[in-house]
């Protein structure tokens, strides 16, 4: 009987950050999409990359360019005036384009070398000039050498990305669990109190809607507003709890979830044992109506 109501209350909490995973994660791509993020941080990106921070030197040369930003019509001269702003650049492209840019006199590598030696700003000057170096004549290492400084970039960029996101992460699934006040603990007492509550829930259950099988769970507010006192600390720190539990991911839940359901399907459940047990018990022509 122990060991089952583990079970339960595992599948329960598991539930519960699953829904609260999936719902995150899907308004985290909205706002995404919305506030076009993955862009702005890519034009941030090259910007820094190629020391422009006021987007009036190669980053905007670039950003001109059809193989960069061929949705866009290239006369933009500020980066309030860009239509179109990708969210993602091939780095072969951006090679293409950087030698494109850079070059006078296209095919000629003399004075490629010269044109790399005229670029103002100095840390993106000496970094074409070590990978024109290292090329040695070769235009396709040369470019090669384009990506690998572009991919290295975007690395520090996809890097800061991921952190933003999981500070977002945090913030809506905080939100969330204060909204409709999914506290871990009041939900793990409850759960451990009442295992059958979790006995019925499944994996199909979110083909309604992770908002739908959030609600299958005992939570939500009874009293509203809290009253702030020694049991309102530990519904906050319920709070956090759920909300820390975003962070891994929906993936992570939903595989969790349907490990522990498998782990509880392959035995019986405990009201089925309990009643062949007392089937056992009775004694035989005994009336088990009576």
């Amino acid at each position: 009987m122990f060991g089952s109501t583990v079970l339960e209350v595992a599948i329960g909490l598991t539930f519960c950050y699953a829904a609260v995973a999936l719902i995150v994660s899907t308004l985290q791509e909205a706002l995404a999409s919305l506030l076009r993020l993955r862009a702005r941080t890519l034009l941030e990106g090259v910007k820094t990359m190629l020391n422009d921070p006021g987007y009036n030197a190669l980053a905007r040369e670039l950003y001109s360019h059809a193989l960069v930003n061929p949705h866009d019509d290239g006369t933009a001269a500020d980066e309030r005036a860009l239509k179109f702003k990708p969210s993602y650049i091939e780095p072969k492209l951006f090679a293409i384009a950087m030698l494109d840019t850079i070059q006078t006199i296209p095919g000629n590598w003399t004075q490629l070398g010269r044109d790399i030696d005229a670029i103002g700003d100095e840390q993106v000057r000496r970094a074409l000039q070590s990978i024109y170096q290292q090329a040695n004549g070769d235009l396709a290492r040369m470019q090669a050498g384009i990506v690998g400084w572009f991919d290295s970039a975007m690395e520090r960029v996809s890097g800061a990305y991921k952190r933003r996101s999981l500070m977002v992460s945090l913030a809506l699934s905080l939100l969330l669990a204060i909204l409709f006040n999914i506290d871990s603990i009041h939900l793990f007492r409850t759960l451990w109190q009442q295992p059958a509550l979790a006995a019925q829930l499944s994996v199909e259950a979110f083909d309604k809607g992770a908002v739908n099988a959030l609600m299958t769970l005992p939570i939500g507010w009874q009293n509203f507003p809290a009253r702030v006192d020694g049991a309102f600390a530990m519904q906050v720190a319920g709070w956090l709890l759920t909300a820390s539990t975003a962070l891994f991911g929906a993936p992570f839940w939903f595989d969790l979830l349907q490990r522990t359901v498998q782990i509880r399907g392959t035995g019986e459940k405990p009201e089925q044992r309990s009643k062949e047990e007392r089937s056992a018990a009775r004694p035989v022509g005994v009336d088990q109506n009576a």
